[in-house]
């Protein structure tokens, strides 16, 4: 079982399950986070200050409310529908990106969000 994070952006508050794997744990550790994102589809990343390498866990294809980290841009990523890279209904990274947990609940109104939010991440 992961470690337990909220997530808050536009004043409403996410709750999330960090993996156990060693990206997701050194995210963990880097909390609290404050994450100016961009929106690129139906995904929201921003650059979060960490090095982490990629491993052989990193993939495109990515499900719905899934949190990754992407290490060419040292960003944070947020999954909630297709991206432009996508094929089908399915969110798709741009390039292999690292999961490091999932979101819990109803995230459908960050399709209402524009083309920048910050987010914060906290343990």
């Amino acid at each position: 079982m992961g470690k337990s994070i909220e997530i808050e952006v536009n004043g409403k508050k996410l709750k999330a399950i960090l993996s156990d794997s060693a990206a997701a744990k050194k995210v963990a550790d880097a909390l609290p986070l404050r994450v100016a994102m961009s929106r690129w589809g139906d995904e929201y990343y921003g650059g979060c200050g960490l090095d982490i390498p990629e491993d052989p866990s990193a993939r495109e294809m990515m499900e719905v409310g899934e949190i990754a980290y992407w290490s060419p841009g040292k960003a944070l990523c947020i999954f909630f529908g297709p991206t432009p890279a996508s094929t089908d209904e399915r969110p798709r990274a741009a390039s292999p990106v690292l999961p490091i947990g999932r979101i819990e609940g109803d995230i459908s109104f960050l399709k209402s969000l524009g083309s920048r939010a910050a987010f914060g991440f906290r343990a």
